[in-house]
């Protein structure tokens, strides 16, 4: 059996490694579980392995706002202590600390 643990949390704010985006940790995905489609539209060379967390994120760039999801490996802590803007955050979550969004309610 697969045992695996989610690095960051739900209300966390994080950016992705690579691409000029951060956001919000609304739900994790304790293994990859979105289409085949979505994946094989990934560059072979920059695919994730799907047997980590993946993470459903209220996005933020400086053009728009959208959901994003990422794997585990593409994430690191934000820690610039700015509160994310995306248009949803306040429906989901309550005071944001400087690293973190309190949850509103019980999501799942």
């Amino acid at each position: 059996m697969l045992r695996t643990r989610a690095k960051y949390n739900l209300g966390q704010v994080v950016r992705h490694r690579k691409h000029p985006f951060r956001g919000v940790v609304f739900d994790v995905d304790p293994t990859f579980a979105n289409t085949e489609e979505w994946y094989e539209a990934i560059p072979e060379g920059s695919r994730p392995v799907k047997d980590q967390p993946f993470y459903h994120l209220l996005a933020e760039n400086e053009q728009s706002y959208y959901v994003a999801y990422v794997s585990e490996q593409n994430l690191v802590a934000d820690y610039s202590g700015e509160p994310v803007s995306h248009p949803d955050v306040p429906e989901m979550f309550g005071q944001f600390d400087g690293a973190t969004y309190s949850l509103q309610y019980q999501l799942n």
